[in-house]
């Protein structure tokens, strides 16, 4: 069964499967051809974090998350005059980390060669695919920025001038040739030796032609949020010193279900504490104290996301003490009847919680951001970027345009918020994967006019002050959003999922595990598509991790399909409801597999009319 984003992944991803590959196989191609018919959404330059379940054998989160280059310093972009990295251009990129971990995946859990699992993104980019709706949607937001100063942007997603359209061929050679040369000098340098190949690719990426045309794009002052032209900081031997790893999960013991999920330097343990901070009796399932209830456990979750998770603390994230029944026992009692507009962070370990100047900041109202970054009245002009204009907040009833999903949205000189792709997959055997690619947008950096893709924008997500979990710093890992989830029952994997949404991710991953968990079973498997289709929300009641990294304090956005009363009821215990189309909110995969009969189950999401669920 396979379950992803884009159905040409998913159909791609299923043929290794009948080719007699495995789930991880199937992963790898599925991966790449994201890159070419989701290229608003993820690329070669991104990063993704992936879950992975062996049968018989350790779950295992493979971190394709890269760090920061060593000239990535607090110090370096202060003196730029930056209070934030910009959220586009190369002073944003972080060393590239999602082809390095599929190539790991590959290497040492796959069967298939380089080449096989390859040639699926090859040929849609060589003969083209019709690209859905919001691939020319983003060109055409940008397209200003391409024509005056990103042309190689321009040379791939303007061809005469045009945008791409939806039921047209699109093509991009440029990426295709160079996924061609790869194999090309990987298969000259190693033979028929499939383990050999694959390390050789992984050479060429970090030190080869791959590297070197990177580096090169690094280094030319680019047009970027900030409104001036920046050069980055990636080096060769950045480059050179990094490789995807391995690492255990983060878990929690939940009802006899174990969850698993990256660790603090994701947003992961956010989820699991969601759970911790749920009360042994739960109010009626999908009801408005239900919906009021997970509300509040999200924002005190998130609220110690962003005083304790990063990578920049040699001490590391106290994610056990987080976890901890003492802790969320006393966590759990700051939840009452009425929405809470403050930012309530707690000290699991005794000491006091760091949170920047810039979180105070949005969290107190001081500098009148919300959530898109936007000022509000009477207070001036935003003190933290020259963004252009960015869309204002929705009122009640009303879409928002932005919002701390990471939904893809583009300002008018390029100020972008990307998002992110997801694919789940279980095999015969038994294998699973959850991986969630994201970054390396079109619309985040330059198309590298030697190779056909662009470099990513992580490090935005870094704070620039000095002595903070999340502070940029060289080779450590900015904190993501990204966060795939596999679950196991009595011990055994049973369930991988995961969607795209950046700060949105463990909300609507917790609303749809729940939906799991709770209701009964039906056609003697779990409701995987019922779970997904229902009605979902989300809240932005802490600092967003994209650029302009602001808040709406008392936000939840639902969709309408809710119901009025639960709408009504939200507000009248103080909630800033905004009502969004019934179809709005969560953009979940899912695959499980029933360990006693075996049988297979997916899911995917109907909401976009893109995402695909397959298996036979």
């Amino acid at each position: 069964m396979v379950s992803s984003t884009h159905w040409l992944a998913s159909q791609s991803a299923m043929a290794v499967l009948e080719s007699g590959g495995n789930a991880y196989d199937a992963a790898v191609a599925a991966g790449f051809v994201l890159h070419v018919v989701e290229p608003h959404l993820n690329g070669p330059a991104g990063e993704v974090p992936i879950i992975l379940a062996p049968a018989g054998g350790e779950v295992r989160v493979l971190c394709g998350q890269g760090v920061a280059p060593a000239r990535a310093t607090v110090e370096h972009y202060r003196a730029l005059g930056l209070d934030l990295v910009p959220g586009t251009g190369p002073l944003a990129a972080a060393v590239p980390g999602a082809f390095d971990a599929w190539m790991l995946l590959l290497k040492d859990h796959g069967t298939k060669s380089l080449a096989e699992v390859l040639s699926y993104a090859i040929g849609y980019a060589e003969d083209g695919h019709a690209p859905v709706e919001r691939v020319g949607e983003t060109v055409e937001s940008v397209r200003a920025l391409f024509e005056t100063e990103w042309p190689s942007s321009a040379e791939v997603y303007l061809k005469d001038g045009a945008s791409p359209k939806p039921g047209e061929l699109f093509r991009n050679p440029q990426l295709a040739a160079t996924w061609r040369r790869v194999i090309e000098e990987a298969e000259e340098s190693a033979g028929d030796d499939r383990v050999a190949q694959i390390e050789a690719a992984r050479a060429i990426w970090r030190e080869g032609f791959i590297a070197e045309a990177l580096v090169r794009q690094a280094g030319r002052p680019t047009m970027d949020t900030s409104g001036t032209h920046h050069s980055g900081t990636l080096t060769a031997a950045d480059l050179a010193g990094w490789s995807a790893t391995y690492e255990a999960p983060a878990t929690y013991d939940w009802n006899g279900w174990t969850l698993c999920k990256a660790g603090g330097w994701s947003q992961g343990p956010a989820f699991l504490q969601q759970l911790a901070l749920l009360p042994d009796e739960l109010p009626a399932y999908g009801s408005a104290e239900y919906v009021h209830l997970l509300i509040e456990g999200c924002k005190l979750a998130m609220a110690d996301r962003e005083a304790w998770y990063g990578d920049a603390d040699p001490q590391g994230v106290p994610v056990a003490a987080l976890l901890s029944d003492e802790y969320n026992a006393a966590r759990r009692a700051l939840v009452d009847g009425k929405a809470s507009y403050e930012l309530r962070p707690g000290s699991p370990l005794g000491a006091a919680p760091r949170l920047s100047a810039h979180a105070h900041a949005v969290a107190a109202g001081d500098d009148g951001f919300d959530a898109l970054g936007t000022a509000g009245a009477g207070v001036g002009e935003p003190t933290v970027a020259k963004s252009g204009d960015i869309p204002a907040v929705a009122k009640d009833g009303d879409v928002p345009a932005v919002s701390n999903s990471g939904d893809q949205e583009v300002g008018a000189d390029g100020a972008t918020r990307g998002d992110t792709c997801h694919l789940d997959i279980v095999d015969r055997w038994g294998n699973m994967v959850a991986a969630t690619p994201s970054g390396g947008w079109l619309q985040s950096n330059p198309v590298v006019p030697e190779l056909g893709f662009p470099l990513g924008t992580r490090l935005q997500m870094a704070w620039l002050e000095e002595g903070l979990p999340n502070s940029l710093t060289p080779r450590r890992r900015p904190r993501t959003t990204l966060t795939p989830s596999l679950a196991l029952k009595d011990g055994v994997p049973v369930l991988a999922f995961g969607t795209p949404g950046g700060d949105q991710q463990d909300q609507w991953q917790v609303h749809f595990f729940l939906a799991v968990a709770l209701r009964e079973r039906v056609r003697g498997g779990l409701d995987l598509q019922g779970a997904v289709d229902a009605p979902n929300w989300h809240n932005d009641s802490f600092p967003g991790s994209f650029f302009p990294r602001g808040m709406r304090p008392g936000s939840v956005t639902v969709e309408s399909r809710i119901g009025e009363e639960i709408i009504e009821e939200l507000r009248r215990r103080g909630h800033e409801v905004t009502v969004g189309e019934p179809w709005s909110e969560g953009r979940l995969c899912a695959v499980a597999r029933d360990p006693e009969t075996g049988v297979l189950s997916a899911a995917a999401n109907p909401r976009g009319m893109q995402g695909y669920a397959v298996g036979r």
